[in-house]
């Protein structure tokens, strides 16, 4: 018999998360059947959409949802050999019996010197695509790129020669799009919440990057950053923020919605002030979207992003956190802005 450590929300997030909210459990779990695998953790994902997703998607009492890179230890499937690794949706635990329905197989030539926890972008990969793209793509973050590229191309329709606003910026998805923006020719600005990051940011060839907690006024900021206004923004987290940046948006200017993190943790919701005046006059569109709205492009997607990484046009950077019994800390830790980059927990 083999013991499974599970995080379970013992009681919905009432304003910021804490300790309290999570509890730690053990159960035995039985030997795998016949078409059974046993998977063992190796590297978990946390992710600021496991906050309001909590909230409309689980119960009291259930275990947290999330990714994870996982070692067969035991099989009775020949799809899934022992010793081999996958990604899969298991959540918060240590170990999972399943009959291997939903886990993406990780290539078994995996080169030895990259982290097996880059795989963990890879969720969301159709089946019909070829396992060889998720060699190809051993360096990536896949879901984090794929929105940041649906967001740019689909959402903004972002042009040479424009400007770009992206706010947590430093972050899996802003980093991104400020890179592929960049690649496109636009003039990128960059926010985010620490002068380290700004500095990574200024690494990753942005134009403009602030730390937005230590300007003096965010609107003087954005306008000396862009005088002109903006093209397009990227809108990663909503509030204050975003009321501030709308009102420097260009005519005819466009915002895609990706997350509102300023909002997941409010107790009461925010109320204004509210853009619409300047949404009419400046004719501005807003989309909000989700990056399986294209799944259809993933092929194709996958194949130009492939070529940015082997041209050295894209870089990736990682934010890791130690043990199993730190999820909780690590989820809180991105929600405070702690990470640069994606946010990783290995198991031991």
């Amino acid at each position: 018999m083999v013991q499974a450590k599970t995080w379970i929300l013992k009681k919905h997030f009432d304003g910021f998360p804490e300790h309290s909210n999570f509890e730690l459990r053990v159960e035995e779990l039985p030997e795998p059947k016949d078409g059974e695998l046993l998977l063992e953790a190796v590297f978990l994902s946390v992710d600021p959409y496991m906050r309001p997703f909590s909230r409309v998607r689980m119960k009291e009492g259930d275990m947290m949802i999330g990714t994870q890179v996982a070692k067969v230890i035991q099989s009775n499937n020949p799809t899934f050999p022992v010793g081999t690794h996958a990604v899969s949706r298991c959540g918060w635990r240590t170990h999972t019996v399943c009959d291997g329905s939903g886990l993406i197989p990780i290539m078994p030539d995996w080169p030895q010197d990259v982290s097996l926890s880059l795989a963990l972008g890879a969720i969301g990969m159709p089946g019909t695509v070829s396992k060889r793209y998720l060699y190809d793509f051993y360096g990536f973050n896949l879901f984090s790129r794929l929105t940041a590229l649906y967001g740019i191309e689909e959402v903004l329709g972002l042009q040479r020669g424009e400007t770009l606003l992206v706010n947590a910026a430093a972050g899996a998805v802003g980093s991104v799009v400020g890179q592929i923006a960049k690649i496109k020719g636009c003039k990128v600005v960059g926010s985010a919440g620490s002068d380290a990051k700004v500095a990574f940011l200024k690494e990753l060839g942005f134009d403009h990057a602030f730390n937005y907690k230590t300007v003096g006024s965010l609107e003087e900021e954005l306008k000396k950053a862009s005088p002109d206004g903006y093209d397009c923004y990227f809108d990663n987290v909503g509030g204050l923020f975003s009321s501030i940046a709308l009102q420097q948006m260009k005519n005819l200017g466009r915002i895609a919605v990706c997350g509102s993190i300023s909002l997941y943790n409010d107790t009461t919701p925010q109320t204004g002030p509210y853009p619409y005046l300047t949404m009419i006059f400046k004719q501005l569109k807003m989309e909000g979207f989700l990056q399986s709205r294209w799944e259809h492009k993933h092929a194709e997607s996958f194949k130009r992003l492939m070529a940015w990484l082997k041209e050295g046009r894209l870089q990736s950077r990682e934010h890791i956190t130690k043990g199993f019994e730190n999820m909780p800390a690590a989820f809180m830790g991105i929600l405070k802005g702690e990470n640069i980059g994606k946010a990783i927990v290995t198991v031991c």
